[in-house]
Parts: structure tokens; sequence; C-alpha cells
């Protein structure tokens, strides 16, 4: 019993510690991936910019918003740009 028990309780603490550290990962690889996407949706609608009158001007936080919000932030963006 006593070396299930001086067993158990390491590991069980090793398995909190490693979920504890995973998730901020996971959440930096997921705003990553959703930053590089709006990212490159602000540089397509940059390209049409001829066309649409609207010019995003790319940074860190255009990018985020468009990568986090997805669509509704690009237009939140534009209704931003259009009314300041």
């Amino acid at each position: 019993m006593e070396v299930f028990t001086t067993v158990f309780i390491p590991v069980l603490v090793l398995c909190l510690l490693v979920r504890l550290i995973a998730l901020p990962i996971r959440w930096f690889w997921k705003l990553s991936i959703n930053s590089a996407c709006g990212f490159a949706c602000l540089w397509l609608l940059n390209a049409l910019a001829v066309f649409t009158n609207f010019y995003f001007p790319i940074n860190a936080v255009t990018v985020i918003v468009a990568g986090f919000l997805g669509l509704p932030g690009i237009l939140v963006l534009a209704l931003v740009q259009l009314f300041l």
C-alpha cells in the first residue's frame, strides 16, 4: 500500500502539472494560427483595396482582431475606419 501511495501521488501531480502547462501552450498556438489567418485575410483585402476603397493597416491589433473574431472582426475594423 505504501508503494502504491508513493508512486500514485507523484504521478498524479506530474499529470496535473503537464496539463496546466499544456493549456497555455494550446491557447498560444490557436491564437497564432488564427492571427495568421487574420493576416492573410487583411492582406487579401488590401490587395483588393483598389476595388473596395478600404485599406486596413496591418499591425498586431488589427491582425489579432481579424484572426480572433473572423469576418465580424473585419467588419468591425471597416466600421471603425469608416466612422473615425
